[in-house]
């Protein structure tokens, strides 16, 4: 069996839509910035301005909540693709992630997703809601106009509304 070549796009360059107010998450951020790479890694908060100008036909809510991987040919990977390409193009990781690509490794890759996930639930939920995000509903973030001040709890800012601008509607 021959492999058309013209049928494969070489992958030069990966951009990570990470979630920039996930401790974890930018942790690995950290992590993978200090990596020697083989293949390009650009770091891009998810439903960032930037992410949302650079990828107009992705669902930027879903980034928000799992890990999601663009090509530079336009290749999308999710989930614990994801994670197992962000890996492959490290220069140490590559055999690893050669390995959890395999049916058995994909079972153990998501095993650790999985992991991740429910201990990241745990933090934006405080274990309440079985990480199901924040009280049940979905996650309060920054660039929806949400903050939260420790003394007085949440506030909403609608997007756009710069300096209490939209105060007086």
């Amino acid at each position: 069996m021959t492999v058309d070549t013209a049928d494969r796009i070489p992958v030069r360059r990966l951009t990570v839509l990470y979630d920039a107010e996930c401790s974890l998450c930018t942790f690995l951020r950290d992590w993978l910035i200090r990596q020697p790479q083989l293949v390009a890694l650009d770091m891009v908060p998810a439903g960032s301005r930037e992410a949302r100008g650079r990828f107009p036909g992705l669902d930027h809510r879903a980034t928000l909540e799992e890990i999601t991987v663009v090509g530079d040919s336009g290749q999308v990977y999710r989930d614990t693709a994801a994670w197992i390409v962000v890996l492959w193009a490290l220069r140490e990781h590559r055999p690893l992630a050669h390995r959890l690509s395999t049916p058995t490794g994909s079972r153990l890759a998501r095993g650790a997703v999985l992991a991740a996930a429910k201990w990241r639930g745990s933090q934006w939920g405080g274990g309440q809601t079985g990480g199901g995000g924040q009280w049940g509903g979905s996650v309060y973030r920054r660039a929806d106009g949400w903050t939260y001040e420790p003394k007085l709890g949440w506030f909403y800012d609608p997007p756009g509304c710069d300096s209490g601008a939209c105060a007086a509607d």
